[in-house]
């Protein structure tokens, strides 16, 4: 894509997508001349948004932005989006979200997570999803790891590694935008291991369902978009 000049603002008040504020604040306002533009839309609010807009891009731009809507609402909500602003058009679009199992519910989120998938991919927009959540993404920096964990066990696994009780600083934004920075600082942390066994669990899995892939995340895809801007 050819470059362009622009002044960048990483939020628009005024666009339907940036209307929650908790994951919109500006890290900082500056003109700079910029290749691409990734727009990455979040089921979650807080870390994901925080962990990519971290990324150190040069002539890159990450806008990201957690609505809080779940699996296929969101992408038809990014369907909309795309329809009624054209410059949106001329960003990469990726969209994020997690399984979150719920055993109560699990034929119903299996279907929601597939068709979710199927409705963006059709769409072009670009998934890095997580079954069963983002943060074995994370716990895939210090390990391999090949069982179905829930998200609890995840949350319990990374507040060991990192002496914190993760759930609860998760909230927290400036915990999330620490985030990139811990994993790539901490010397028991690898993000080429990380790709590696991202890549091995796709592998793993043929010819089943996107919901019964699990473990299984993509979201290594979008970071080593990312990382050709770094």
């Amino acid at each position: 894509m050819p470059k362009k000049t622009r002044a960048i603002k990483y939020t628009d008040q005024k666009k339907a997508w940036a209307k929650r504020t908790i994951s919109n604040k500006p890290y900082a306002l500056e003109s700079r001349e910029i290749a691409k533009v990734f727009l990455i839309i979040c089921e979650g609010v807080n870390t994901e948004p925080s962990y990519f807009k971290s990324f150190p891009l040069g002539n890159a731009l990450v806008e990201s932005y957690g609505l809080g809507s779940s699996k296929t609402a969101l992408v038809e909500k990014i369907l909309r989006i795309m329809e009624e602003d054209e410059d949106i058009r001329e960003k990469e679009i990726w969209v994020v979200f997690d399984f979150d199992i719920q055993l109560n519910n699990l034929e119903k989120q299996k279907l929601d997570y597939n068709k979710a998938i199927d409705l963006a991919t059709k769409n072009g927009i670009n998934v890095a999803y997580s079954n069963d959540s983002f943060e074995l993404w994370f716990l895939l920096h210090y390990l391999p790891l090949d069982i179905k964990w829930t998200r609890e066990e995840y949350y319990k696994k990374l507040s060991e590694l990192w002496n914190c009780n993760y759930e609860r600083a998760a909230k927290k934004i400036d915990f999330c935008r620490r985030i990139y920075t811990k994993l790539e600082e901490d010397k028991a942390s690898s993000q080429d291991a990380a790709i590696v066994r991202a890549d091995r669990l796709c592998e793993e899995f043929q010819d089943i369902t996107f919901a019964d892939k699990n473990p299984c995340t993509t979201v290594h895809q979008l970071v080593k978009e990312l990382n050709k801007y770094l």
